[in-house]
């Protein structure tokens, strides 16, 4: 049976999406991408942690508005942790057309397609992979 542990690490948590529509868009992607998945962890925090995990880790000192780790991908199944910058959604969610919650919810599925294993270093990348998070995001 797979495992999602969901966790929000702000006192204000209101404006963050329910534990069962995260795992309603961990399911989406991951069976859309015809994945198997056992653990799938994902945090919801602040700017400094998202920042000291992009430093500490992937040696990049910039804010991002996810992280993505893949822990373990076999033949039975992926592990994986993600760690959504809250503190990015409530800055910028009004330049999209979006609440924070839709904000939150695109940066979701977007850790998940990385674990997934698709990349976003190019133009055509990231095109692809916003295409696929609409796709996510509608169902």
């Amino acid at each position: 049976m797979s495992n999602l542990t969901y966790s929000v690490t702000l006192d204000e948590s209101n404006d963050c999406p329910s534990e069962s529509r995260v795992l309603t868009l961990v399911s989406n992607v991951f069976s859309g991408e015809q994945i198997e998945w056992s653990d799938i962890s994902i945090v919801l925090t602040d700017h400094s942690t998202v920042l000291d995990l992009n430093k500490n880790w992937l040696e990049h000192d910039y804010h991002t508005d996810v992280i993505s780790f893949l822990l373990e991908e076999d033949r039975q199944s992926l592990e994986g942790e993600i760690y959504v910058d809250v503190d990015t959604a409530r800055e910028r969610h009004v330049e999209f057309g979006t609440t924070v919650i839709q904000e939150l919810e695109r940066y979701i599925v977007h850790g998940l397609l990385h674990l997934a294993g698709y990349d976003d270093a190019s133009e055509e990348e990231r095109g692809h992979m916003k295409t696929l998070e609409d796709q996510y995001l509608s169902r």
